[in-house]
């Protein structure tokens, strides 16, 4: 049963039970002018706060056949259909001076993967012009998390674990920190998930941290098993989790910000685990 997510307990106790001790004491022995109670009251309202960031419900994880849950908790920002352009040069290209440079996004070989739906290293994505379509193409769909959201992330679909890396961005020692909302903080601090089912099928999630959120916690690592819709880490305070997947298999369910759509002016809201982000195409 999902109540506090991992390393929320501690926090909460800790908190909780100075606010309680100092109330007892300020009430029963001294309040030193009242300075007593209102510093117990200030710990509960923070051991509130810790239950708040660190809560972690149970979801209805849905049962139908082939879909892709969401990973996180937020409203859909944006869906897009993209293109690899660009890929992580190796070690030796660097040397070589074949690559370019950006000054946001560091170093790119000017060629995706050789098989780029196997996301086998982080690359540059361009949006697909209508009528430009390939089998190649994916679907990103960007999730933004506020603070007020749950703040634990899910498997899309049940697969396991085949990549996972971590990225600092560029600019500050472990940034740039966009704030999450902003299309360019998909280059903040991130990590990188491959996930992989006995299919063949790969999934890739990007966990982005934000202007306030600067810790990504994951639970799981490469090579671990996971069920749809279970909880493979977190990112502390909001920020923003990306979603890519095949276009040749899969089509969006969510309604985005861009959509201009009345009933989701914000986008659609989302819950990790519970909400349907990719229905298979037939």
């Amino acid at each position: 049963m999902g109540v506090l997510a991992h390393g929320g307990h501690a926090p909460v106790l800790i908190t909780f039970m100075m606010g309680v001790s100092s109330i007892i004491v300020g009430t029963l022995i001294d309040p030193l002018s009242g300075l007593v109670p209102l510093f117990g009251m200030l710990c509960l309202m923070t051991s509130a706060f810790f239950v708040n960031f660190w809560r972690d419900p149970d979801r209805p994880i849905p049962k139908a056949a082939g879909v892709l849950v969401s990973p996180a908790d937020g409203h859909v920002m944006f869906v897009r259909r993209e293109r690899a352009t660009g890929r992580r040069p190796s070690r030796k290209e660097i040397d070589s001076g074949h690559i370019e440079h950006d000054e946001l996004t560091g170093e790119w070989a000017p060629e995706p993967c050789k098989h780029p739906l196997e996301f086998e290293t982080e690359q540059r994505f361009e949006a697909v012009p209508e009528g430009e379509e390939d089998v190649l193409d994916v679907i990103r769909i960007a999730i933004f998390m506020s603070p007020l959201d749950v703040h634990v992330n899910r498997s899309p679909f049940a697969a396991s674990i085949e990549r996972m890396e971590h990225r600092t961005g560029k600019g500050l020692k472990r940034g740039p920190f966009r704030p999450a909302y902003k299309k360019e903080s998909q280059y903040n601090e991130r990590v990188r998930t491959v996930f992989l089912n006995d299919e063949g099928m790969r999934i890739e999630v990007n966990q982005i941290s934000g202007a306030l959120a600067r810790t990504i916690v994951p639970w799981s690592g490469i090579g671990d098993a996971m069920r749809r819709g279970q909880r493979f880490g977190m990112i502390r305070l909001g920020s923003r989790v990306d979603v890519r997947a095949p276009a040749v298999a899969f089509e969006p369910a969510v309604v985005s910000a861009e959509a201009n759509d009345p009933v989701h002016p914000k986008g659609q809201f989302v819950q990790a685990g519970a909400s349907i982000l990719f229905q298979p195409k037939p």
